[in-house]
């Protein structure tokens, strides 16, 4: 069977031999050919050569075309900041200090910003690959794009004036849809609506603002004759729940999420669930046999009807090829690998940090437990949230950020029992867990603590 078979075949339920493989190579895949994160994202021909190696050196089922979520939100009026080694992050909101609802006018077209790039990408990889490969066209999912385009007064409208956030993000439905209609007609097999934020949102807020758009958004896309897959990062394990009532065809996770008990919840509603292979302690840290046990585990433990496995988010730029291949062989060759690793333990490289002594500090101090704010959506507008103090109080507040992308973060990051991320402690006590507070919530924590 083909790889494209047996994504499609799983995504609608039908039986299968094998458990399809989708890694998430966005601007990973540059480093194949030797291209940076911002060459492979603004240059459509280094794209297409090194997504025919991702096709070559990963031998996917399916694969994504384009990982970046600021697409969108750059055609519409959002500064973007550049690195080499990671998607564009947002740093400058168009509708920041005041309450817009855009008009049709302002869904992005066939012609702007990088979709003509995208589009010709995947037109040709479907040329080339299409039959074989289940290709995935990504979009930034509307509460995201709400967040992108409003700033972290985003969070404050959902609280207070949810007339203008639920139909902030009825006009990003609509993007979705437009930017979905030019994906399938690209040839895109399954368009995932990639929505880090969803994390963030309360469930409640979710059933009772953000369920119809995203039932929109899903429904169309099947009258459109394509597959569709609701991608969330962080702790979404109270949201998913309603994530399973948005009539989507799968949800994929990441290391946040416990995949044995989500699971319970998907095969309730009928759904597929992907993922969720840890990005940095697995893949980026840790080595061939770590990425092999991890998956062998996972497919020991877990029933493999409705499954697919994949890292659980966009891989870091710099995860060792041999780690991502060991991961196929994984899930390809099971028994064969399970052999192999029979008797591997893993090494403990864990880095011993001294925590401040939070009893007598200074100064207040914020620190921010992230996967890495310039990669995941949700860690950016944790960070602005906490940066908000220093906005306020300039020098009589310090605050941190510790990257679950550096060794000696997640050292700290376990040593201080975080659970979830993004989360945020004031003075070493955990304040918020996955939910990004609003200016006025962290100021209120920190006034009585201001010398």
């Amino acid at each position: 069977m083909m790889g494209k078979d047996l994504i499609l075949k799983t995504l609608q339920h039908e039986p299968v031999e094998g458990i399809p493989w989708v890694p998430f190579a966005g601007a990973h895949a540059g480093i194949l050919k030797g291209y940076t994160a911002k060459e492979v994202l603004l240059d459509g021909d280094k794209l297409y050569e090194s997504l025919m190696e991702v096709k070559k050196m990963y031998t996917p089922d399916g694969m994504p075309v384009m990982f970046d979520l600021q697409i969108e939100a750059e055609i519409m009026g959002c500064e973007l900041l550049w690195a080499e080694d990671n998607p564009p992050s947002v740093v400058a909101h168009p509708y920041a200090g005041e309450k817009v609802t855009p008009g049709k006018s302002k869904i992005p077209k066939k012609s702007d910003g990088r979709i003509p790039m995208t589009l010709d990408v995947m037109r040709r990889l479907k040329t080339e690959i299409g039959e074989e490969v289940a290709l995935y066209g990504l979009v930034c999912g509307p509460v995201t794009l709400a967040s992108h385009i409003r700033g972290s007064e985003f969070f404050m409208d959902i609280i207070k004036d949810q007339k203008y956030a639920a139909a902030l993000v009825e006009f990003c439905a609509e993007v979705c849809m437009a930017m979905s209609d030019y994906y399938i007609e690209a040839g895109m097999d399954v368009i995932g609506v990639v929505d880090p934020i969803i994390s963030q949102i309360s469930p409640k807020a979710i059933e009772k603002l953000f369920l119809n758009p995203f039932t929109a958004i899903f429904d169309h896309i099947k009258s459109r004759g394509a597959l569709n897959s609701f991608f969330v990062c962080g702790d979404a394990t109270i949201q998913l729940e309603v994530m399973c009532k948005t009539h989507t065809d799968s949800i994929s996770v990441d290391e946040n999420v416990n995949i044995y008990e989500a699971k319970k919840i998907t095969d309730k509603y009928g759904i597929v669930i992907g993922g969720n292979i840890p990005l940095t302690t697995v893949m980026l840290f840790g080595n061939q046999q770590d990425n092999m046990k991890y998956v062998v585990d996972m497919l020991d433990n877990i029933s493999h009807d409705h499954l697919i496995v994949s890292p659980g988010c966009d891989m870091p730029y710099s995860v060792p090829v041999e780690n991502t291949i060991a991961c196929v062989q994984a899930v390809k060759h099971t028994d064969d690998v399970r052999e192999m690793i029979k008797n591997y333990e893993a090494v403990d490289e864990s880095i011993d940090v001294d925590l401040p002594d939070y009893s007598n500090l200074e100064r207040p101090l914020v620190e921010a437990f992230t996967l890495d704010s310039a990669t995941c959506a949700a860690c950016t507008y944790m960070v602005k949230s906490a940066m908000l103090a220093k906005e306020a109080y300039g020098d009589k507040v310090d605050v941190r950020e510790y990257k679950y992308t550096i060794k000696a973060d997640i050292a700290r990051t376990r040593k201080m029992g975080v659970e979830h991320l993004p989360s945020l402690y004031i003075n070493g006590e955990l304040k918020w867990s996955s939910l990004i507070p609003s200016r006025e919530e962290l100021l209120s924590a920190l006034e009585p603590l201001i010398k």
